[in-house]
């Protein structure tokens, strides 16, 4: 494809690569998380944030709800039905080899899928709550992405500060950093990882209900964002949260940019060979692994 990049288009490529790439940190910051405080590798991040997706079209569709006012509902309940899966199965691989992690978290995927194509079937469900764009000179910007990308950025300051201003934040870098240490200062490690992976589960299913206001949903939506996820956190760094921001804006970009001057067969690739040269050239990320 030959194409000419003006500044118009190398803007609209920019703001739309930041928009994708905010909502990428924050679901990536979860999958993050989990890593860094458990060494636990969750397959099962995508499938969450499938969760999340349906029910707040759930809410939606059969209560009438604003389907931004459905994401602390969204959250909660994926934060149980995380903590409920660490305490029965997860905290079973935790000094296992990640294998393992991979294996069980693998299975757990495959049954949350099935559940859902159960339930839902496998139609297409939409919730058409937000469409249309808004032009900024000669950039447009979707107001579902637009306002995704908000909700997106003020999760992640949130998540951040959490972590780095709470008394149970700290602990929870504590426990990534050092989980003996962590043990010996008198921090209940069991509670930290059912809660981290509570906060993971949760973050995934914002990422739902900002993503069911964009495009349809259904119950195999999952695959890719685990894939992204840990695409992200490879660039920016196994358990070093502030890569997994850096990975996400530099994923969306990316892709953007890629999708300008290559067919959309090859767009698609440009994430898996992006992979393959990031653990070829910097293995440990941007910024390194298991950082806070």
């Amino acid at each position: 494809m030959n194409v000419v990049l003006t500044p118009a288009m190398l803007g609209q490529v920019v703001v739309s690569g930041l928009l994708a790439g905010a909502l990428y940190s924050m679901v990536a910051l979860g999958l993050a998380l989990i890593f860094g405080v458990m060494r636990v590798i969750n397959i099962a991040h995508g499938p969450m944030l499938m969760l999340g997706a349906y029910t707040t079209w759930i809410l939606f569709d059969r209560f009438g709800m604003n389907p931004y006012l459905t994401l602390p509902l969204s959250a909660a309940v994926m934060f149980l039905l995380g903590a409920l899966l660490q305490r029965t199965l997860v905290f079973r691989v935790v000094d296992a080899p990640e294998l393992s992690s991979l294996l069980l978290t693998f299975g757990v995927s495959i049954a949350l899928v099935n559940i859902a194509q159960l339930v839902f079937t496998s139609d297409l469900r939409s919730v058409e709550f937000l469409t249309g764009s808004i032009a900024l000179g000669p950039i447009a910007l979707s107001k579902s992405r637009l306002i995704a990308c908000a909700f997106a950025a003020a999760i992640t300051a949130l998540a951040f500060l959490f972590l780095q201003k709470t008394r149970l934040g700290k602990a929870i870098r504590a426990t990534s950093q050092s989980r003996e240490v962590a043990m010996v200062c008198g921090i209940d490690v069991q509670r930290i990882h059912l809660i981290s992976f509570g906060i993971a589960c949760a973050l995934a299913a914002c990422g739902g209900t900002l993503v069911a206001v964009m495009v349809a949903i259904q119950p195999e939506m999952g695959q890719i964002w685990t894939f992204k996820s840990f695409l992200v956190i490879v660039l920016g760094g196994a358990g070093n949260y502030p890569g997994a921001l850096l990975g996400g804006l530099l994923l969306g970009l990316i892709e953007q940019l890629s999708s300008l001057f290559l067919t959309t067969q090859l767009s698609e690739a440009v994430a898996y060979v992006l992979l393959v040269l990031a653990l070829l050239v910097r293995p440990s990320g941007l910024l390194g692994g298991r950082q806070t």
